[in-house]
């Protein structure tokens, strides 16, 4: 798959790009999808073809019902010309958030409107056939309440998003050491056999900065760092426009940088990684361990959940604030040292915790100032992602939607 840059960003697919060698065809189906809306002449001009080259092109899209006639455009000067409008219903994508202990599920059309979404908890790390089937029942119950009655025909493709590093050449593959019980495979070719779609598979902090490229908070910038915060923390480097695998695939692993080389033992096998002083169950850990301290908190008469933290945080809760400030000057140390050595031009935090806002940013970005050099911390904007809680499954979802743009024989109507 080609760079994960949507071109439209910019203008498009442009007549360099047919010097490169990609059909013409393909670029045409591109450079629609990216504009919306356009006509022929605009599309001749654009891509520096003929109009009536353009016109035999288009004459084959609109026979894949991915591209129709729409409405009449502005005059230049002579007739109004009808607009080629791209069908973003034409097919629908099911994406999915593996994450350590719930599974969420999205359902978008090829513009990344989620039609559908729902999150479960579901015991993942320990059960590996429950969660293929939980996901498989869970893609039944979208389908159905999907808003197009023929919602099981237009699935083209499953996203899955999870919490191990992935190599797309054995995206099958997963991490051991994340994920012992999986023993290695991930087993979704089931999936794609039993709803006939291809299934794509990458890691939850790379498609979550995918999402945040194509719809979030890093559409104005080509270098950024994407960081997961939950069970597990990862980030997701976006280089030039496209995801920073590294030279094994297992780039933007921060949760197992070191912060306190004296810490706690680690699922990595290493001691004190950022996971175990900033994931959530660290988190709900060291809240317990202050309540003796907080005795009149709100979470000393309840069971402390990331909820219930997350609510007490937001309340200005001295125990919940507490907590809150450690994880933040956590991360900090951790996020400085890959400002110093990435330069990103922003740092885009995704996960629940984010749900606390100012709580975990203030102290956070004091933290990295204090350890970063200035020109670096000036390039590196943090900011929170207002994606919501889908948007890593519709990471997922663009996934399946990038590669289809890049080949569009993945598009069930293009290839027959």
């Amino acid at each position: 798959m080609r760079d994960m840059t949507p071109s439209g960003r910019n203008e498009g697919p442009t007549p360099a790009d047919a010097a490169r060698g990609r059909p013409l065809l393909d670029l045409v189906l591109e450079t629609i999808w990216c504009s919306g809306s356009m006509s022929r002449a605009d599309l001749a001009r654009g891509l520096g073809l003929s109009r009536s080259t353009v016109s035999e092109l288009v004459s084959r899209l609109l026979e894949t019902e991915l591209v129709v006639e729409g409405v009449e455009g502005p005059s230049r000067g002579g007739r109004r010309p009808i607009l080629l409008e791209f069908r973003e219903d034409a097919h629908l994508i099911l994406g999915v958030e593996m994450g350590a202990s719930h599974v969420g599920i999205a359902l978008t059309d090829l513009r990344g409107r989620v039609l559908w979404y729902e999150e479960e908890d579901h015991p993942v790390r320990e059960d590996p056939a429950g969660t293929r089937a939980h996901i498989r029942a869970m893609f039944e119950t979208a389908l159905d309440a999907a808003p197009l009655s023929d919602a099981r025909d237009r699935l083209m493709g499953i996203g899955i998003a999870v919490p191990s590093p992935v190599d797309p050449r054995y995206p099958d593959r997963l991490a051991t050491e994340v994920l012992p019980r999986w023993e290695g495979r991930s087993g979704f070719a089931e999936l794609s056999e039993a709803f006939g779609v291809p299934v794509l598979v990458d890691n939850d902090a790379n498609l979550g900065a995918v999402a945040e490229l194509w719809w979030g908070a890093g559409q104005d910038v080509d270098h950024f760092t994407f960081i997961k915060l939950a069970t597990g923390i990862g980030a997701g480097h976006i280089v030039k426009g496209d995801v920073y695998r590294g030279a094994t695939s297992v780039a933007g692993e921060i949760g197992h940088m070191s912060v306190d080389p004296t810490g706690e033992p680690c699922i990595c096998g290493n001691r004190g990684c950022l996971t175990t002083v900033a994931g959530t169950r660290a988190l709900l850990r060291r809240a317990e361990t202050l309540i003796a301290e907080y005795p009149n908190s709100p979470l000393a008469s309840e069971p402390v959940t990331l909820r219930a933290l997350e609510q007490a945080s937001l309340s200005r809760d001295p125990l919940a604030t507490e907590v809150i400030r450690e994880a933040a000057h956590h991360l900090g140390v951790a996020i400085s040292g890959m400002i110093n050595l990435m330069n990103p031009g922003a740092v885009i935090l995704g996960g629940s915790l984010t749900r606390v806002g100012d709580a975990l940013l203030i102290p956070l970005r004091k933290a990295v100032v204090r350890r970063t050099l200035v020109s670096s911390v000036a390039a590196s904007d943090i900011r929170l992602s207002a994606l919501g809680d889908s948007s890593i499954a519709v990471g997922a979802t663009t996934y399946v939607l990038a590669s289809a743009l890049a080949d569009p024989s993945l598009f069930p109507t293009y290839r027959s």
